[in-house]
């Protein structure tokens, strides 16, 4: 392994595990107000004991979130020098900002886990709420330091210098709302669904079958939002993508030829080498429309730009298509949850039902994953669009390999380390939260 792919695999890893942590830290604050809200408004002792369950949840993801996130923004300065000294002035407020709201949700979080029956109560729960705003904040922000790199603005490149630089423009360049718009839809959505399919396998398994139903039908009301908004928000990130990137258009389905009307692509195996993608089902025109909103528009194929300039096609395209496929799986879900919810309530209790959500526990962190892959991957060889290679920004220090080997490692270990603590939440759930369910003793914290 050459030290450039060795920097770019441990980016891409620490991007790949982080955005996890980070979107779960987003999201589980928000399920753990309204929760919190459930119970200060019925007054049912099994919302509390969810919401007390949740916050220890959101502390533990919080931690390892912050470990991640530290690490990130040493490998940038570590791995990306060039990129950095350039960079560094223009796209620093939203990184500055960034921790400003990580600093405010730690100090919100400490309130809110110390804070009960010592506060007053709406005010106790107005700290959790600062939480869920404060890492929402934190998420957007991080976004619109990567759109830059997508979208760079705020700056005069002339003769290879960085002159005139505006840092506001630079944060609300053109990708930062599309972009961030549809990454904290995909949070909700896979956040929703990977805790609401946690809670349908309890009840599946008759354990603490009221909690734990309380908890499925809060965390699925947030992961059903989130997976119908996400066409609309794809939408609109796809047409930013179609005016600033074509090329990243282009390559996400594997369209090589310039043409009008030209077809939405599902499926396919993108052969690079001949210029073509083979065994396709083609969408006539929907292309276009989904573009520039005509069926007649016409769509700029790979072949209009240098073969120099375009990004891995078939990754590109492999990771789009996996998007779509569990982007439309969860919409699907969403429906049949509608359904349910107001017409077929018989369905609320069936085992299939719960079984789906199970089932999606990994859709969305999957899509996820696969919708930043595109994001990243489609950019390069770019690591600032159209004005610095990824290739001339890595260090000139040898043995990367090594520090992808060991940054592997870690997130690893932090990965095994939140599902034994998670795990072990779920566990107490008898003893610690349920006031319903006899072995509960809120005092034994053994």
């Amino acid at each position: 392994m050459d030290d450039f792919l060795a920097a770019r695999s441990q980016m891409a890893m620490s991007l790949g595990f982080h955005i996890i942590f980070s979107c779960v830290g987003m999201v589980m604050p928000f399920l753990m107000a309204f929760s919190h809200y459930k119970y200060l408004t019925t007054k049912d002792e099994v919302y509390k004991g969810l919401t007390k369950a949740w916050s220890k949840g959101v502390a533990i993801l919080f931690a390892t979130g912050a470990v991640s996130g530290t690490m990130l923004s040493f490998e940038l300065g570590l791995l990306w020098p060039k990129f950095m000294e350039h960079a560094g002035p223009i796209f620093g407020m939203p990184f500055s900002l960034e921790g400003t709201a990580f600093f405010i949700e730690a100090i919100a979080i400490g309130f809110f886990l110390y804070g009960w029956d010592k506060f007053n109560k709406w005010f106790h729960w107005f700290c959790g709420f600062v939480v869920g705003v404060s890492g929402l904040a934190s998420g957007i922000l991080v976004v619109a330091a990567n759109a830059w790199m997508n979208s760079p603005a705020g700056f005069d490149y002339i003769n290879g210098e960085y002159l005139n630089i505006d840092p506001i423009k630079a944060m609300f360049n053109e990708a930062w709302f599309p972009q961030a718009f549809h990454m904290t839809v995909a949070a909700f959505a896979a956040t929703g669904f990977a805790v609401a399919g946690i809670h349908a396998l309890m009840i599946l398994k008759k354990r603490n079958v009221n909690f734990h139903t309380n908890a499925f039908r809060i965390s699925a009301g947030f992961a059903i939002i989130g997976a119908l908004l996400a066409p609309i928000s794809g939408d609109v990130a796809a047409k930013s993508v179609a005016v600033r990137q074509p090329i990243k258009l282009a390559a996400m389905e594997a369209h090589f030829e310039t043409e009008k009307g030209a077809s939405f692509v599902i499926g396919g195996i993108p052969d690079e080498e001949n210029e073509q993608i083979k065994y396709a089902i083609k969408i006539p025109k929907v292309l276009s429309f989904l573009a520039w909103g005509d069926f007649d528009a016409e769509v700029k194929g790979l072949k209009d730009f240098p073969k120099d300039h375009w990004p891995p096609v078939a990754v590109v395209h492999y990771a789009f298509q996996i998007m779509i496929f569990f982007g439309s799986i969860m919409m699907l879900i969403g429906v049949i949850y509608l359904i349910a919810t107001f017409w077929k309530k018989e369905w609320l209790t069936k085992s299939w039902y719960l079984k789906t959500f199970v089932a999606a526990i990994p859709f969305g962190y999957i899509a996820l994953e696969a919708g930043w892959t595109v994001t990243e991957v489609g950019r390069q060889p770019w690591i600032i669009y159209g004005i610095m290679k990824t290739i001339d920004a890595v260090t000139p220090m040898p043995g990367i390999q090594y520090s992808f080997y060991f940054f592997t490692l870690i997130f690893i270990s932090l990965s095994l380390i939140i599902i034994f603590l998670l795990l072990r939440q779920l566990k107490m759930v008898p003893k610690l939260y349920d006031p319903t369910d006899p072995n509960y003793n809120p005092k034994n914290k053994k």
